[in-house]
């Protein structure tokens, strides 16, 4: 494989479309976060900070407990119209945001949008290897990972420009615009995106809590995937001291400003983007466990020293660290198109996105509490901590390679 092999799954226009229309949302989610924050700001003042860690706990919770059933009825409804429902809601819930004027209202919001967000994504991660090929969906994956990851890097500061044109409540009007114009293409697709009928069960209460049960056992008892569920454990960890503790450290400990605090954050960014590229364009000569094993060392032992890093080590570290969050990251979803038999995908990716976020759930108190409690060695507890679950999960379950392999080609899957 080479760097053309990564963009080789944009080739499929179904594939090409989904992406243009994941690309759309994601610039929207960046100005729903930026304007979410200025909105704080406006309402709560010096306790801004507060009402973005409930909105972001908001978020979580709504992920965890929708998930599991978005991902069942992925795997029985027209995952199209599926998507465009979600964006529709999205772009109707982010429309109402310029008129807030209490703060519970934004908690009511956020976690509406959440709610959908929830049904969306599994949705997506499902389909993509419902529509490209053996050969091409582990890039399509990669391709949509590091999408993700660079407009975690652009989106912000896009967002900040243009909320300081057009306002900051009318950056929502704009939000609004994007989920709209997703929701557009992925209508326009040709056909449905659903599995065969003849693997349909019937739409009934007792099966939808049955096809939720069977994602979560298909998850924990497929030995590589649990154990790369494990490893996303022990990243969510550091991930989290990343997220939550580095504006202090940047700004309080090192006394530097909020461009210094941009610069860290975009190098964990394009570490992690450069590697969700590079990881779309590896072949299988390792397998996928291992990969999952070398990013979970490399972002705890990116943590160890960040507590005696000044500016330029420490974007050395956070760019090794971004690099290792999607060796972790990557592989995981992977896994799942590799070896669950695609008819049931859906139900499965609804569960792993519940249980890695449930993960983050854990991670983000700890590390907004080991930021409080020990300000100056934060880092290394969080990374000694992280190495601790490590031990333990090598420990309990020793890397499981991959074995026999299900493609979505064998199972049946139809798009009409």
């Amino acid at each position: 494989m080479n760097t053309l092999t990564f963009f080789r799954s944009l080739r499929n226009p179904v594939f090409a479309r989904l992406y243009t229309a994941q690309t759309t949302s994601l610039l929207g989610d960046a100005l729903t976060w930026v304007g979410l924050a200025l909105l704080a700001f406006e309402l709560a003042g010096k306790n801004a900070a507060v009402v973005l860690s409930v909105a972001l706990t908001l978020r979580v919770t709504a992920f965890v407990l929708l998930s599991p059933l978005a991902g069942a009825i992925a795997d029985r409804l027209d995952r199209k119209k599926i998507m465009v429902v979600t964006h529709i809601f999205r772009m109707l819930i982010v429309g109402m945001l310029p008129f807030v004027t209490q703060i519970w209202q934004v908690y009511v919001l956020i976690f509406a949008l959440n709610v959908f967000n929830a049904f969306f994504t599994p949705t997506y991660q499902a389909t993509i290897p419902l529509v490209t090929s053996e050969n091409d969906y582990a890039g399509a994956i990669a391709l949509s990972a590091a999408t993700f990851q660079l407009l975690g890097v652009l989106g912000p500061g896009i967002a900040g420009s243009v909320a300081a044109f057009i306002g900051a409540r009318q950056v929502f009007f704009l939000d609004a615009l994007s989920f709209a114009i997703a929701a557009v293409l992925i209508f326009t697709l040709p056909g449905q995106l659903v599995v065969a009928q003849n693997q349909q069960p019937s739409r009934t209460t007792r099966r939808t809590w049955g096809d939720i049960k069977d994602g979560t056992t298909r998850l924990l008892t497929d030995a590589p995937i649990r154990y790369a569920l494990g490893m996303q454990l022990v990243a969510s960890i550091a991930g989290a001291q990343i997220l939550v503790n580095t504006v202090g450290y940047v700004q309080g400990t090192l006394k530097l400003g909020e461009v210094q605090y941009g610069w860290v954050m975009a190098a964990f960014g394009i570490g992690a983007t450069l590697c969700a590229v590079a990881v779309g364009t590896f072949n299988r000569s390792l397998p996928r466990t291992t990969f999952v094993l070398i990013g979970a060392i490399l972002i705890t032992l990116a943590l160890l020293p960040a507590n005696y890093a000044n500016l330029a080590p420490l974007m050395l570290l956070w760019f090794v660290a971004g690099a290792g969050q999607s060796l972790v990251n990557l592989p995981t979803q992977t896994l799942i198109a590799d070896r669950i038999p695609a008819g049931v995908q859906g139900r499965v990716y609804g569960a792993h996105f519940a249980w890695s976020h449930l993960w983050w759930a854990i991670s983000y108190p700890l590390a907004g509490w080991l930021g409080s409690n020990f300000a100056e060695r934060e880092f290394l507890y969080g990374s000694l901590i992280g190495f601790m679950l490590l031990v333990v999960q090598i420990t309990l379950s020793p890397q499981e390679h991959e074995g026999e392999r299900f493609f979505s080609g064998e199972m049946g899957l139809a798009i009409r």
